[in-house]
Protein backbone atom coordinates (compact mmCIF):
# COMPACT_ATOMS: atom_id res chain seq x y z
CA UNK A 1 0.00 0.00 0.00
CA UNK A 2 1.74 2.97 -1.07
CA UNK A 3 1.50 6.04 1.70
CA UNK A 4 -0.25 9.70 0.93
CA UNK A 5 1.34 12.68 1.76
CA UNK A 6 0.71 16.54 1.63
CA UNK A 7 4.13 17.42 0.46
CA UNK A 8 3.53 21.16 -1.91
CA UNK A 9 0.25 22.29 -1.85
CA UNK A 10 -1.88 25.46 -0.93
CA UNK A 11 -3.27 25.33 2.42
CA UNK A 12 -6.94 25.78 3.34
CA UNK A 13 -8.45 26.24 6.72
CA UNK A 14 -10.93 28.69 8.19
CA UNK A 15 -9.41 31.15 10.66
CA UNK A 16 -11.94 32.03 13.07
CA UNK A 17 -15.12 33.04 10.35
CA UNK A 18 -12.44 33.86 8.15
CA UNK A 19 -11.33 31.50 4.56
CA UNK A 20 -7.50 31.28 4.49
CA UNK A 21 -5.40 30.28 1.72
CA UNK A 22 -1.77 29.90 1.37
CA UNK A 23 0.88 29.09 0.13
CA UNK A 24 3.18 29.55 3.40
CA UNK A 25 5.91 26.47 4.10
CA UNK A 26 3.86 23.33 6.03
CA UNK A 27 6.04 23.08 8.91
CA UNK A 28 5.71 27.16 9.49
CA UNK A 29 4.48 27.59 13.30
CA UNK A 30 0.98 28.12 12.86
CA UNK A 31 1.43 30.85 15.78
CA UNK A 32 3.66 33.06 13.22
CA UNK A 33 1.39 32.95 10.70
CA UNK A 34 -1.61 33.95 13.07
CA UNK A 35 0.50 36.68 14.22
CA UNK A 36 2.72 37.78 11.43
CA UNK A 37 0.77 37.41 8.36
CA UNK A 38 -2.82 37.77 10.03
CA UNK A 39 -1.62 40.20 12.21
CA UNK A 40 -3.51 38.93 15.53
CA UNK A 41 -1.59 39.28 18.25
CA UNK A 42 -3.91 38.13 21.19
CA UNK A 43 -1.99 34.90 20.55
CA UNK A 44 1.50 35.61 22.77
CA UNK A 45 4.65 34.26 22.00
CA UNK A 46 6.43 32.26 25.20
CA UNK A 47 8.34 29.65 26.10
CA UNK A 48 8.10 28.23 21.83
CA UNK A 49 8.50 25.07 23.47
CA UNK A 50 4.57 23.84 24.17
CA UNK A 51 4.84 24.87 28.37
CA UNK A 52 3.60 27.76 28.87
CA UNK A 53 0.49 28.10 26.97
CA UNK A 54 0.16 31.21 26.13
CA UNK A 55 -0.08 30.43 22.32
CA UNK A 56 -2.75 28.11 23.17
CA UNK A 57 -5.35 28.16 20.43
CA UNK A 58 -8.27 25.70 19.64
CA UNK A 59 -7.93 23.60 16.09
CA UNK A 60 -11.61 21.99 15.08
CA UNK A 61 -11.85 19.26 12.63
CA UNK A 62 -15.34 17.72 11.37
CA UNK A 63 -16.48 14.81 12.50
CA UNK A 64 -17.12 11.89 10.26
CA UNK A 65 -20.95 12.85 10.15
CA UNK A 66 -20.42 16.23 8.25
CA UNK A 67 -22.33 18.03 10.72
CA UNK A 68 -20.40 19.00 13.70
CA UNK A 69 -17.06 20.08 14.42
CA UNK A 70 -14.46 18.55 17.31
CA UNK A 71 -11.93 21.29 19.27
CA UNK A 72 -8.78 20.96 20.87
CA UNK A 73 -6.72 23.03 22.40
CA UNK A 74 -3.13 22.85 20.85
CA UNK A 75 0.17 25.07 21.45
CA UNK A 76 0.22 27.04 18.10
CA UNK A 77 4.41 27.38 18.60
CA UNK A 78 5.04 23.99 17.74
CA UNK A 79 1.39 23.21 14.89
CA UNK A 80 2.76 22.70 11.90
CA UNK A 81 0.53 25.49 10.06
CA UNK A 82 0.16 22.56 7.35
CA UNK A 83 -1.58 20.33 9.86
CA UNK A 84 -4.69 22.80 9.81
CA UNK A 85 -5.32 21.91 6.51
CA UNK A 86 -9.28 21.68 6.16
CA UNK A 87 -9.96 22.76 9.53
CA UNK A 88 -11.04 25.32 11.64
CA UNK A 89 -8.70 27.85 13.72
CA UNK A 90 -9.79 29.75 17.00
CA UNK A 91 -7.93 32.38 18.34
CA UNK A 92 -8.71 34.70 20.95
CA UNK A 93 -10.20 37.06 18.62
CA UNK A 94 -12.75 34.86 17.30
CA UNK A 95 -14.54 34.13 20.35
CA UNK A 96 -16.21 37.33 21.11
CA UNK A 97 -19.71 38.69 20.23
CA UNK A 98 -19.55 41.48 17.66
CA UNK A 99 -20.87 43.67 20.53
CA UNK A 100 -17.76 42.94 22.35
CA UNK A 101 -19.08 41.62 25.54
CA UNK A 102 -16.83 39.24 27.75
CA UNK A 103 -17.46 35.28 27.13
CA UNK A 104 -19.15 33.87 30.35
CA UNK A 105 -15.32 31.87 30.52
CA UNK A 106 -14.04 35.69 29.99
CA UNK A 107 -16.16 36.35 32.84
CA UNK A 108 -15.72 34.38 35.04
CA UNK A 109 -11.80 35.02 35.16
CA UNK A 110 -12.23 38.68 35.74
CA UNK A 111 -14.64 37.93 38.43
CA UNK A 112 -12.22 35.94 40.18
CA UNK A 113 -8.74 37.69 39.84
CA UNK A 114 -7.59 34.98 37.75
CA UNK A 115 -5.76 37.61 35.28
CA UNK A 116 -2.95 39.89 36.39
CA UNK A 117 -0.14 40.82 33.96
CA UNK A 118 -2.07 39.45 31.55
CA UNK A 119 0.21 37.82 29.21
CA UNK A 120 -1.15 33.88 30.21
CA UNK A 121 -4.85 34.73 30.17
CA UNK A 122 -5.16 34.16 26.42
CA UNK A 123 -4.05 31.08 27.00
CA UNK A 124 -5.90 29.98 29.79
CA UNK A 125 -9.21 31.08 28.08
CA UNK A 126 -9.12 29.50 25.26
CA UNK A 127 -8.28 26.07 26.77
CA UNK A 128 -11.34 26.84 29.03
CA UNK A 129 -13.36 27.61 25.79
CA UNK A 130 -12.35 24.88 24.10
CA UNK A 131 -13.44 22.32 27.58
CA UNK A 132 -17.06 24.18 27.44
CA UNK A 133 -17.26 22.83 23.34
CA UNK A 134 -16.29 19.49 24.71
CA UNK A 135 -19.13 16.99 24.65
CA UNK A 136 -18.48 15.41 27.97
CA UNK A 137 -20.11 16.65 31.09
CA UNK A 138 -18.17 19.22 32.80
CA UNK A 139 -16.66 18.28 36.23
CA UNK A 140 -14.93 20.42 38.35
CA UNK A 141 -11.93 17.95 37.99
CA UNK A 142 -12.38 18.33 34.01
CA UNK A 143 -12.61 21.64 33.78
CA UNK A 144 -8.86 22.50 36.12
CA UNK A 145 -7.28 19.80 34.05
CA UNK A 146 -8.19 21.76 30.58
CA UNK A 147 -5.74 24.24 31.76
CA UNK A 148 -3.06 21.65 32.61
CA UNK A 149 -1.16 23.05 29.62
CA UNK A 150 -0.93 27.02 30.83
CA UNK A 151 1.45 28.63 33.51
CA UNK A 152 1.06 31.91 35.66
CA UNK A 153 3.44 33.13 37.19
CA UNK A 154 1.30 35.59 38.50
CA UNK A 155 -1.99 34.27 40.10
CA UNK A 156 -0.85 31.43 42.21
CA UNK A 157 -3.67 29.30 40.44
CA UNK A 158 -6.33 29.57 43.51
CA UNK A 159 -8.28 32.45 41.76
CA UNK A 160 -7.77 30.33 38.35
CA UNK A 161 -9.47 27.57 40.14
CA UNK A 162 -12.07 29.68 42.01
CA UNK A 163 -12.82 30.72 37.74
CA UNK A 164 -12.75 26.62 36.85
CA UNK A 165 -15.25 25.77 39.40
CA UNK A 166 -17.61 28.92 38.64
CA UNK A 167 -17.73 28.06 35.02
CA UNK A 168 -17.87 24.30 35.91
CA UNK A 169 -21.16 25.63 37.41
CA UNK A 170 -22.59 27.23 34.69
CA UNK A 171 -22.14 24.46 32.44
CA UNK A 172 -23.89 22.17 34.55
CA UNK A 173 -26.82 23.65 32.16
CA UNK A 174 -25.51 23.16 29.10
CA UNK A 175 -27.80 20.55 27.35
CA UNK A 176 -26.57 16.95 25.63
CA UNK A 177 -28.00 17.73 22.92
CA UNK A 178 -27.39 20.72 20.12
CA UNK A 179 -24.96 22.54 22.86
CA UNK A 180 -23.20 24.98 20.67
CA UNK A 181 -26.65 26.73 19.81
CA UNK A 182 -26.92 27.07 24.19
CA UNK A 183 -23.14 27.84 23.87
CA UNK A 184 -24.06 30.44 21.00
CA UNK A 185 -27.04 31.68 23.08
CA UNK A 186 -25.12 31.91 26.34
CA UNK A 187 -22.33 33.72 24.70
CA UNK A 188 -19.33 31.34 24.98
CA UNK A 189 -18.90 31.17 21.02
CA UNK A 190 -20.26 33.64 18.74
CA UNK A 191 -23.28 32.43 15.95
CA UNK A 192 -20.70 31.94 13.18
CA UNK A 193 -19.80 28.60 14.58
CA UNK A 194 -23.08 27.24 13.12
CA UNK A 195 -22.29 27.61 10.16
CA UNK A 196 -18.22 26.17 10.37
CA UNK A 197 -19.48 22.72 9.62
CA UNK A 198 -20.50 23.65 6.34
CA UNK A 199 -17.93 25.83 5.19
CA UNK A 200 -15.39 22.77 6.46
CA UNK A 201 -17.31 20.09 4.66
CA UNK A 202 -16.87 22.56 1.19
CA UNK A 203 -13.10 22.09 1.39
CA UNK A 204 -13.13 18.18 1.87
CA UNK A 205 -13.03 17.80 -2.22
CA UNK A 206 -10.01 19.96 -2.55
CA UNK A 207 -8.75 17.61 0.25
CA UNK A 208 -9.44 14.55 -1.68
CA UNK A 209 -7.85 16.28 -4.69
CA UNK A 210 -4.90 17.25 -2.79
CA UNK A 211 -4.11 13.78 -1.88
CA UNK A 212 -4.60 12.94 -5.37
CA UNK A 213 -1.84 15.21 -5.97
CA UNK A 214 0.41 14.27 -3.07
CA UNK A 215 0.23 10.29 -4.30
CA UNK A 216 1.88 11.37 -7.44
CA UNK A 217 4.68 13.35 -5.48
CA UNK A 218 5.38 10.33 -3.27
CA UNK A 219 5.48 8.01 -6.17
CA UNK A 220 7.75 10.30 -8.29
CA UNK A 221 9.69 10.94 -4.31
CA UNK A 222 10.26 7.49 -3.65
CA UNK A 223 11.96 6.86 -7.64
CA UNK A 224 13.95 9.45 -6.22
CA UNK A 225 15.00 7.65 -3.84
CA UNK A 226 15.41 4.31 -5.26
CA UNK A 227 18.58 6.01 -7.45
CA UNK A 228 20.54 6.90 -4.38
CA UNK A 229 18.72 8.29 -1.89
CA UNK A 230 19.90 7.26 2.01
CA UNK A 231 17.30 8.98 4.23
CA UNK A 232 15.18 7.55 7.35
CA UNK A 233 12.16 9.89 8.23
CA UNK A 234 10.36 9.21 11.35
CA UNK A 235 6.44 9.52 11.85
CA UNK A 236 7.14 12.09 14.74
CA UNK A 237 8.91 14.39 11.79
CA UNK A 238 12.63 13.53 12.65
CA UNK A 239 14.65 13.05 9.39
CA UNK A 240 17.54 10.92 10.20
CA UNK A 241 20.07 8.59 8.70
CA UNK A 242 20.19 5.11 10.26
CA UNK A 243 22.82 6.03 13.00
CA UNK A 244 20.06 9.34 13.90
CA UNK A 245 22.38 12.12 12.16
CA UNK A 246 21.08 14.74 9.88
CA UNK A 247 19.83 14.10 6.25
CA UNK A 248 20.56 15.17 2.98
CA UNK A 249 17.98 16.70 0.96
CA UNK A 250 19.25 15.95 -2.64
CA UNK A 251 16.28 13.10 -3.07
CA UNK A 252 12.69 14.02 -3.37
CA UNK A 253 12.23 11.07 -0.68
CA UNK A 254 14.63 13.07 1.87
CA UNK A 255 11.78 15.16 2.85
CA UNK A 256 11.44 14.82 6.51
CA UNK A 257 8.00 13.71 7.64
CA UNK A 258 6.47 15.26 9.94
CA UNK A 259 3.29 14.51 12.31
CA UNK A 260 2.34 16.21 15.34
CA UNK A 261 5.90 18.64 15.50
CA UNK A 262 6.05 18.11 18.97
CA UNK A 263 9.50 17.61 18.83
CA UNK A 264 10.62 18.47 15.79
CA UNK A 265 9.10 22.81 15.60
CA UNK A 266 11.19 22.81 18.96
CA UNK A 267 14.87 21.36 17.59
CA UNK A 268 14.47 22.72 13.52
CA UNK A 269 11.37 25.28 13.05
CA UNK A 270 13.52 27.58 10.60
CA UNK A 271 15.42 24.74 8.93
CA UNK A 272 12.28 22.78 7.98
CA UNK A 273 10.85 25.71 6.71
CA UNK A 274 13.15 25.97 4.26
CA UNK A 275 12.27 23.14 2.76
CA UNK A 276 8.85 20.59 1.59
CA UNK A 277 7.71 18.50 4.10
CA UNK A 278 5.55 15.28 4.30
CA UNK A 279 2.49 15.68 6.51
CA UNK A 280 1.39 12.56 7.67
CA UNK A 281 -1.01 13.91 11.21
CA UNK A 282 -3.64 13.41 9.74
CA UNK A 283 -3.87 10.18 7.36
CA UNK A 284 -6.49 8.20 8.30
CA UNK A 285 -4.32 4.69 8.12
CA UNK A 286 -1.91 6.16 10.56
CA UNK A 287 -4.56 6.84 12.88
CA UNK A 288 -6.84 4.24 14.78
CA UNK A 289 -7.13 1.83 17.44
CA UNK A 290 -8.31 -2.13 17.22
CA UNK A 291 -7.92 -5.44 18.73
CA UNK A 292 -7.33 -8.22 16.45
CA UNK A 293 -8.89 -11.88 16.51
CA UNK A 294 -5.89 -13.13 17.69
CA UNK A 295 -5.22 -11.32 20.81
CA UNK A 296 -3.01 -8.10 19.81
CA UNK A 297 -4.01 -4.47 20.07
CA UNK A 298 -2.78 -2.66 17.22
CA UNK A 299 -2.06 1.29 16.84
CA UNK A 300 -1.85 3.27 13.87
CA UNK A 301 1.72 5.26 14.62
CA UNK A 302 -0.09 8.66 14.50
CA UNK A 303 -2.36 7.90 17.11
CA UNK A 304 -1.63 10.54 19.41
CA UNK A 305 -1.25 10.28 23.51
CA UNK A 306 -4.67 11.73 23.43
CA UNK A 307 -6.59 9.19 21.10
CA UNK A 308 -5.12 6.55 24.03
CA UNK A 309 -6.23 8.25 26.88
CA UNK A 310 -10.03 8.35 25.05
CA UNK A 311 -10.26 4.96 23.73
CA UNK A 312 -12.53 2.70 25.27
CA UNK A 313 -10.05 -0.43 24.27
CA UNK A 314 -7.38 0.69 25.91
CA UNK A 315 -9.03 1.93 29.02
CA UNK A 316 -10.92 -1.06 28.96
CA UNK A 317 -7.36 -3.21 28.83
CA UNK A 318 -5.51 -0.79 31.23
CA UNK A 319 -8.23 0.84 33.62
CA UNK A 320 -5.15 3.03 34.89
CA UNK A 321 -4.51 4.43 31.92
CA UNK A 322 -5.77 8.07 32.00
CA UNK A 323 -4.04 8.31 35.31
CA UNK A 324 -0.58 7.17 33.85
CA UNK A 325 -1.38 9.50 30.45
CA UNK A 326 -2.27 12.70 32.91
CA UNK A 327 1.09 12.60 33.54
CA UNK A 328 2.44 12.52 29.81
CA UNK A 329 2.88 16.58 28.99
CA UNK A 330 -0.24 18.43 29.16
CA UNK A 331 -3.51 18.42 27.63
CA UNK A 332 -2.67 20.23 24.27
CA UNK A 333 0.81 18.58 23.87
CA UNK A 334 -1.27 15.15 24.21
CA UNK A 335 -3.22 16.19 21.27
CA UNK A 336 -0.63 16.79 18.99
CA UNK A 337 2.29 14.12 20.04
CA UNK A 338 1.92 10.71 18.26
CA UNK A 339 2.63 7.42 19.97
CA UNK A 340 5.30 6.40 17.03
CA UNK A 341 6.87 10.08 17.51
CA UNK A 342 7.58 9.16 20.58
CA UNK A 343 9.59 5.90 19.92
CA UNK A 344 11.71 7.63 16.89
CA UNK A 345 12.67 10.53 19.11
CA UNK A 346 14.69 7.85 20.92
CA UNK A 347 14.53 10.11 24.24
CA UNK A 348 15.61 7.82 27.13
CA UNK A 349 13.58 9.51 29.31
CA UNK A 350 10.07 8.91 26.98
CA UNK A 351 7.15 8.14 28.31
CA UNK A 352 4.84 6.65 25.95
CA UNK A 353 7.86 4.57 25.01
CA UNK A 354 8.68 3.22 28.75
CA UNK A 355 5.22 2.38 28.91
CA UNK A 356 5.16 0.45 25.53
CA UNK A 357 8.59 -1.39 26.58
CA UNK A 358 6.67 -3.01 29.75
CA UNK A 359 3.90 -3.83 27.37
CA UNK A 360 6.08 -6.09 25.00
CA UNK A 361 5.17 -3.68 22.12
CA UNK A 362 6.66 -4.20 18.29
CA UNK A 363 6.57 -1.53 15.78
CA UNK A 364 5.64 -1.99 12.00
CA UNK A 365 8.45 -0.78 9.38
CA UNK A 366 7.66 -0.19 5.78
CA UNK A 367 9.72 0.80 3.26
CA UNK A 368 8.78 2.75 0.05
CA UNK A 369 7.74 -0.27 -2.41
CA UNK A 370 5.68 -1.31 0.61
CA UNK A 371 7.48 -4.51 1.99
CA UNK A 372 7.05 -4.66 5.84
CA UNK A 373 8.73 -6.37 8.57
CA UNK A 374 8.23 -5.99 12.34
CA UNK A 375 10.58 -5.10 15.24
CA UNK A 376 10.70 -5.80 18.51
CA UNK A 377 10.81 -1.86 20.42
CA UNK A 378 13.86 -2.86 22.92
CA UNK A 379 15.35 -4.05 19.51
CA UNK A 380 14.76 -0.51 18.16
CA UNK A 381 17.36 1.66 19.75
CA UNK A 382 21.05 0.93 19.17
CA UNK A 383 22.69 3.36 21.26
CA UNK A 384 22.00 7.54 22.13
CA UNK A 385 19.34 8.43 18.69
CA UNK A 386 20.43 5.60 16.79
CA UNK A 387 17.86 3.44 15.42
CA UNK A 388 17.94 -0.31 13.88
CA UNK A 389 16.09 0.51 10.99
CA UNK A 390 16.97 0.94 7.37
CA UNK A 391 16.95 4.49 6.06
CA UNK A 392 14.05 4.21 3.84
CA UNK A 393 11.79 2.36 6.20
CA UNK A 394 9.14 4.14 8.12
CA UNK A 395 6.97 2.97 11.12
CA UNK A 396 3.31 2.40 10.03
CA UNK A 397 2.23 0.52 12.79
CA UNK A 398 2.60 -0.40 16.57
CA UNK A 399 1.19 -3.57 18.22
CA UNK A 400 1.69 -4.93 21.32
CA UNK A 401 -0.45 -8.62 23.50
CA UNK A 402 -3.27 -7.72 24.94
CA UNK A 403 -2.97 -8.04 28.79
CA UNK A 404 -5.81 -10.91 30.63
CA UNK A 405 -7.84 -9.25 33.04
CA UNK A 406 -5.89 -10.55 35.85
CA UNK A 407 -2.70 -9.10 34.46
CA UNK A 408 -1.36 -5.88 36.77
CA UNK A 409 0.51 -3.20 34.66
CA UNK A 410 1.79 -0.32 36.02
CA UNK A 411 3.70 3.28 35.46
CA UNK A 412 5.82 5.60 37.49
CA UNK A 413 7.55 8.52 36.66
CA UNK A 414 9.71 11.04 38.93
CA UNK A 415 9.81 14.52 37.72
CA UNK A 416 10.65 18.37 39.32
CA UNK A 417 7.25 19.19 38.79
CA UNK A 418 4.17 16.65 38.92
CA UNK A 419 2.46 17.63 35.64
CA UNK A 420 3.74 19.33 32.54
CA UNK A 421 7.29 17.89 32.98
CA UNK A 422 10.17 15.66 31.84
CA UNK A 423 10.96 12.75 33.59
CA UNK A 424 14.51 12.40 35.68
CA UNK A 425 13.50 8.84 36.09
CA UNK A 426 10.31 6.68 35.03
CA UNK A 427 9.34 3.08 34.71
CA UNK A 428 6.74 0.93 33.98
CA UNK A 429 5.88 -3.18 34.58
CA UNK A 430 3.82 -5.69 33.60
CA UNK A 431 3.59 -8.87 35.46
CA UNK A 432 1.60 -11.88 35.54
CA UNK A 433 1.20 -13.79 38.83
CA UNK A 434 -0.25 -17.45 39.61
CA UNK A 435 -0.92 -18.87 42.96
CA UNK A 436 2.07 -16.59 44.26
CA UNK A 437 4.15 -17.11 41.46
CA UNK A 438 5.29 -14.81 38.79
CA UNK A 439 4.75 -16.19 35.94
CA UNK A 440 5.60 -13.26 33.35
CA UNK A 441 7.37 -10.24 33.89
CA UNK A 442 8.57 -6.98 31.60
CA UNK A 443 10.27 -4.31 33.64
CA UNK A 444 11.05 -1.06 31.42
CA UNK A 445 13.31 1.85 32.85
CA UNK A 446 13.94 5.70 31.62
CA UNK A 447 16.54 7.70 32.29
CA UNK A 448 18.90 5.65 33.93
CA UNK A 449 20.86 4.83 30.33
CA UNK A 450 21.63 6.44 27.14
CA UNK A 451 18.00 4.55 25.29
CA UNK A 452 15.16 3.84 26.67
CA UNK A 453 15.81 0.69 28.58
CA UNK A 454 14.09 -2.81 28.24
CA UNK A 455 15.25 -4.41 31.47
CA UNK A 456 15.72 -8.00 29.68
CA UNK A 457 17.78 -9.34 32.73
CA UNK A 458 15.80 -8.28 35.59
CA UNK A 459 12.41 -9.22 34.07
CA UNK A 460 13.89 -12.55 33.35
CA UNK A 461 14.98 -13.34 36.81
CA UNK A 462 11.43 -12.77 38.30
CA UNK A 463 10.09 -15.06 36.10
CA UNK A 464 9.31 -18.40 38.34
CA UNK A 465 10.00 -16.96 41.26
CA UNK A 466 7.50 -16.18 44.39
CA UNK A 467 6.23 -13.04 44.80
CA UNK A 468 7.99 -12.11 47.68
CA UNK A 469 10.38 -8.96 49.64
CA UNK A 470 12.98 -11.46 49.28
CA UNK A 471 12.65 -11.46 45.59
CA UNK A 472 12.03 -8.11 44.33
CA UNK A 473 15.01 -7.66 46.71
CA UNK A 474 17.56 -9.59 44.26
CA UNK A 475 15.74 -8.53 41.38
CA UNK A 476 16.75 -5.11 42.42
CA UNK A 477 20.88 -6.42 42.45
CA UNK A 478 20.03 -7.49 38.78
CA UNK A 479 18.45 -4.39 38.00
CA UNK A 480 21.27 -2.06 39.61
CA UNK A 481 23.50 -4.40 37.31
CA UNK A 482 21.59 -3.67 34.09
CA UNK A 483 21.54 0.37 34.27
CA UNK A 484 23.87 2.53 33.63
CA UNK A 485 22.60 6.67 34.66
CA UNK A 486 24.87 9.42 35.04
CA UNK A 487 24.91 12.76 36.66
CA UNK A 488 23.25 15.55 35.14
CA UNK A 489 21.09 18.54 35.90
CA UNK A 490 17.89 16.06 36.65
CA UNK A 491 20.40 14.34 39.75
CA UNK A 492 23.13 12.61 40.37
CA UNK A 493 23.90 8.81 39.27
CA UNK A 494 23.42 7.55 42.89
CA UNK A 495 20.09 9.26 43.26
CA UNK A 496 18.80 7.58 40.19
CA UNK A 497 19.94 4.38 41.19
CA UNK A 498 17.66 5.04 44.72
CA UNK A 499 14.86 6.67 42.33
CA UNK A 500 14.67 2.92 40.36
CA UNK A 501 14.98 0.87 43.80
CA UNK A 502 11.89 3.08 44.70
CA UNK A 503 10.39 2.58 41.80
CA UNK A 504 10.45 -0.83 41.48
CA UNK A 505 9.20 -1.29 45.37
CA UNK A 506 6.18 1.28 44.17
CA UNK A 507 5.28 -1.63 41.20
CA UNK A 508 5.17 -4.51 43.56
CA UNK A 509 3.70 -2.53 46.48
CA UNK A 510 0.70 -0.99 44.45
CA UNK A 511 0.04 -4.74 43.11
CA UNK A 512 0.66 -6.70 46.53
CA UNK A 513 0.79 -4.03 49.35
CA UNK A 514 1.22 -6.81 52.06
CA UNK A 515 5.18 -7.07 50.40
CA UNK A 516 7.57 -6.06 53.19
CA UNK A 517 10.27 -4.12 52.49
CA UNK A 518 13.85 -6.39 52.05
CA UNK A 519 17.30 -4.36 52.80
Amino acid sequence: MTDVFNINQMIDFYLNDQPIRTDEPQASALLDFVRYHEHLKGTKIGCREGDCGACTVLVGELAPDGQTVNYQSMTSCLTPLGNVQGKHVVTVEGINQASGQLTPVQQAIVDEGGSQCGFCTVGFVMSLTGHSLGDKPATEKSTVAAIDGNICRCTGYKSLERAAAKLTAELEQRPAENALAWLSEKQYVPGYFAGIPARLGKLRPAETNATEASSAATAASATAHANGGAVSTSPSGHAQSQNGHSHSPSHAFAHPLLGGGTDLLVQRLEELREQPVRLIFDQAGRRGIRQEAAGRVVLGAATTASHLLESDLMRGLIPQLPQYLKLVSSTPIRNMGTVAGNFINGSPIGDLTIMFLALGAYITLADPAGTTRELALPDLYLGYKKLAKAPEEQVTEISFPAPLSGDFFHFEKVSKRTHLDIASVNSAVWLRVNDGIITGARVSAGGVGPVPLYLARTSAFLEGRELSGETLAAANEVMQSEISPISDVRGTSDYKRLLMRQLLWAHFLKFAPELEFVN
